[in-house]
């Protein structure tokens, strides 16, 4: 009888310990949904801040980043989704970094004098702005194939 209860319990507990391994992993689905709630955060904050002047452009930059860290700080499981927060990582740094080269430019084109030295200041800042805009479009071109990838990849079954 003592060994037939040592077995229940054994099994119990093998059962239980099972169960809360493998429901403690997060499934595929909750982890897609976790990435693509942090990459929409993202997307929101560029989309309301489009257009904006220096000061709120710097800003936007710097909230890209703070994105781009908080994606990267994210833990997955999955091998493809690892790629994909890596990629969006990138992303976001990129977009980050051409929104706040372009802000800086044009606060340089702001800040000139009327001169020559001024003219050839605000020639300069136009060409970075234009550069680093054009940059920012690509981004956002790549931006939403990977997001049609990461929404395919997720919509797939277990």
């Amino acid at each position: 009888m003592f060994y037939c209860n040592k077995y229940k319990l054994i099994a119990s507990l093998n059962l239980g310990i099972v169960l809360l391994t493998t429901g403690c992993n997060e499934t595929k689905l909750a982890q897609c949904q976790r990435l693509i709630k942090a990459v929409n955060e993202g997307n929101s904050l560029i989309e309301k801040n489009k257009g904006s002047q220096v000061t709120l452009s710097l800003g936007l930059a710097k909230d890209l980043d703070n994105v781009a860290e908080k994606i990267n700080r994210q833990n997955f499981n999955d091998p493809q989704l690892k790629d994909f927060k890596n990629q969006y990582v990138t992303h976001f740094e990129t977009k980050s970094r051409n929104i706040n080269s372009a802000a800086k430019a044009l606060g340089s084109s702001k800040a000139a004098k009327v001169s020559s030295k001024g003219r050839e200041q605000v020639r300069k800042a136009k060409k970075d702005i234009e550069t680093s805009l054009k940059q920012v479009s690509n981004a956002a071109k790549e931006s939403d194939t990977l997001a049609k990838e990461l929404n395919d990849y997720c919509a797939q079954t277990e």
